[in-house]
């Protein structure tokens, strides 16, 4: 396994950070980037094989010992980051009785054919807007109402989340690379303000890259360029925030590689810049 990445800031917190699993957008989108801009995507959820990598995530978190070691649980509040959040960290089958708690999933939720999720001996799961994707245009990127989410995540904590409608997506202005970074430095500066020390993420890949490329923009270069690789989908990184006179930390033991075969499915991040490739190759502007 790689070893962990150090970001250079005078900061100290541990992170495992995840993209979320396969969507039925990513599918879709790497065939054609303009299926990023169709309605059927709305809010995509988690394709049959995504679920088969949030399974394989699940059983690493377990077996490595990470599950006991996570104090929070911080998701974006779109459909195919919390199925993968409740589907990695959540408890095992939900019972349908007075002794057992709210499940963290009701059964088929999204249409993902899959049975409720406990929340017994789980950590606990919030949402979180600051680590949502690139805001605007895109379909796929914009979130349901925070009261069809509580439906169907019953356990799952909406609190910091203050509308109940998506207010900040819009269909016909894409939020910039310097409003996302600037988003995700606000998201950062967010987390260390909260007690917890170990802190999974389960975000979305344009968000990763651009904001984790900011952060490393004080690193060495190999560091950088560790840091700012493109995450497969359900991959984890292990990932210390160190102040500079603590760095050395101990190599991870919790990296997960995401699905096997590795390779990326095409995130929605990426289809403004193919769109410009192609339409350069076209005399297009």
């Amino acid at each position: 396994m790689e070893p962990r990445a150090q970001v250079c800031t005078p900061y100290t917190v541990a992170k495992p950070f995840t993209w979320h699993a396969q969507g039925i957008h990513n599918v879709e989108g790497e065939k054609n980037y303009k299926v990023y801009m169709s309605p059927e995507y709305f809010d995509a959820h988690l394709t049959p094989l995504g679920w088969e990598q949030v399974d394989n995530l699940r059983k690493h978190v377990r077996t490595s010992g990470l599950l006991k070691k996570i104090d929070l649980v911080i998701s974006s509040p779109l459909l195919r980051t919390l199925q993968t959040a409740v589907g990695v960290f959540g408890g095992d089958g939900y019972s349908d009785n007075k002794m057992d708690a709210l499940p963290l999933m009701v059964a088929n939720a999204g249409n993902s054919g899959r049975s409720a999720i406990s929340s017994l001996n789980s950590p606990p799961i919030m949402a979180v807007e600051l680590c949502r994707e690139h805001l605007g245009v895109h379909p796929c990127d914009k979130r349901r109402s925070i009261s069809d989410y509580q439906f169907l995540f019953p356990a799952v904590d909406f609190s910091a989340i203050e509308s109940d409608e998506d207010v900040l997506w819009k269909a016909d202005v894409r939020e910039t690379k310097e409003e996302l970074v600037a988003r995700g430095l606000n998201f950062f500066n967010w987390l260390w303000t909260r007690k917890e020390k170990e802190i999974a993420i389960v975000t979305h890949s344009g968000f990763l890259f651009h904001t984790l490329s900011s952060l490393g923009n004080d690193c060495n270069p190999s560091v950088k360029k560790e840091i700012c690789q493109h995450f497969a989908n359900c991959e984890l990184r292990s990932m210390v925030i160190v102040d500079k006179s603590m760095l050395g930390s101990d190599p991870p033991t919790t990296n997960y590689p995401g699905k096997i075969p590795s390779g990326l499915d095409l995130p929605s991040s990426a289809a403004d810049k193919k769109a410009e490739n192609e339409n350069s190759h076209s005399g297009l502007k």
